[in-house]
């Protein structure tokens, strides 16, 4: 199969993973209401065809923090990703290195920071959680600082764990012997992803959380600290314990909310994520993209947007942009791009993408992202 969009390696993703995997990839939490919602309500968003402008001359250049990038996208962060292809990490963080855009470390990564660090340089971002044990996050940021990282992402809508319908029924989460008979099983029928993976791909388990749990060796060793670790008791004065040790960039992933946009920026935060984490935690919250013009409006540019949820094309981050987002995360789509071709496939999706932009950007009338703004959704 010839993957044109991203559409196909969600195909090839689906073909070449261990069932567990994919649904992992592929799914949200509870009924994925939000999930859908998030493609669905994308998708409804028309864009006004123009024509007749002088389009000889188009710039996908973005600006954030004071640096520029060829595209406005990044990869975001996605754990387990060096289980959908060898090293899938250190695989994506080339890609993204070689199209000039950051790549984000998952805390949940099976690759270290110190691995991927080696190939992304300064172009690698850090997602982090926070835990109970600070003396660990401790630990983790003057470990990413000490790697020159200067960009940190701050889940923020994670204080506990959505249910998530499809890793229950897939035997995602089983622990011990259950869990390893699963997956030896749901590999058995996958042999290429055995072979390159779950053999040559070692060691699997979590290359930042290494230290934290004595003696773990696999990724079910880790689970239950990651579950007991989680701080439901987070609250924005936890931001400034942050601040205190982290002199880099701070961007809170997770804001949803017009009232919580205008309080993170009350902490200093240098830039927010509108997401709903994919779909995979709160099912019947809105989708990113119905709620990013308001946050856009009540934040007026006093800090940089960033935004996930849908994007599925270049048409999908011009769409975003138009409503008041700086960037785009990419989240699905380099993750089902990396499980059907590697860093291949992941190198694709970033040329697609940019492909796809000169096309709408052309038809739109919009020669530069920075100039995109409402005036290009049909208001009908």
């Amino acid at each position: 199969m010839i993957a044109a969009s991203i559409s196909d390696y969600r195909e090839l993703a689906r073909r070449r993973l261990p069932r567990m995997f994919f649904e992992y990839i592929d799914g949200g939490s509870y009924d994925e209401v939000t999930l859908a919602a998030n493609v669905a309500d994308m998708r409804a968003l028309k864009l006004r065809q123009r024509v007749m402008c002088d389009v000889s001359k188009l710039s996908t250049k973005a600006t954030w923090f004071g640096r520029d990038y060829p595209l406005p996208v990044a990869l975001g962060p996605v754990g387990f990703a060096g289980a959908f292809a060898r090293r899938g990490e250190v695989q994506a963080a080339r890609a993204a290195k070689a199209a000039g855009v950051p790549f984000c470390l998952s805390t949940v990564g099976i690759c270290s920071a110190e691995e991927v660090s080696a190939v992304a340089g300064d172009l690698l971002w850090y997602q982090l959680y926070m835990l109970k044990d600070r003396a660990f996050m401790e630990g983790v940021l003057d470990r990413v600082a000490a790697l020159g990282v200067d960009v940190l992402m701050f889940t923020v809508d994670l204080p506990v764990g959505g249910a998530r319908y499809r890793d229950i029924r897939t035997g995602m989460n089983n622990p011990g012997a259950v869990g390893l008979i699963n997956r030896v099983m749901q590999g058995a029928v996958r042999p290429h992803w055995s072979y390159d993976v779950a053999l040559r791909g070692q060691p699997l388990m979590f290359g930042n959380l290494v230290g934290a749990v004595k003696g773990a060796k696999q990724i079910d060793e880790f689970m239950p600290w990651i579950v007991a670790n989680m701080d439901a008791s987070v609250t924005w004065k936890d931001i400034a314990w942050v601040r205190e040790r982290w002199k880099g960039k701070i961007v809170l992933k997770g804001v949803l909310d017009v009232e919580d946009a205008e309080l993170a920026l009350q902490q200093g935060v240098d830039g927010i994520v509108v997401s709903n984490h994919g779909g995979r935690q709160l099912d019947g919250a809105a989708s990113s993209i119905s709620v990013l013009p308001r946050i856009a409006e009540k934040v007026d540019e006093r800090t940089t947007i960033f935004f996930d949820g849908g994007i599925r094309s270049g048409m999908d981050v011009l769409k975003a942009l138009a409503l008041g987002a700086n960037g785009c995360l990419l989240g699905r789509a380099w993750a089902l791009a990396l499980a059907g071709a590697g860093q291949r496939g992941v190198a694709h999706v970033l040329e697609l993408l940019r492909k796809e932009m000169h096309v709408a950007m052309a038809l739109t009338g919009v020669t530069d992202v920075k100039n995109a703004n409402r005036d290009i959704i049909d208001a009908a």
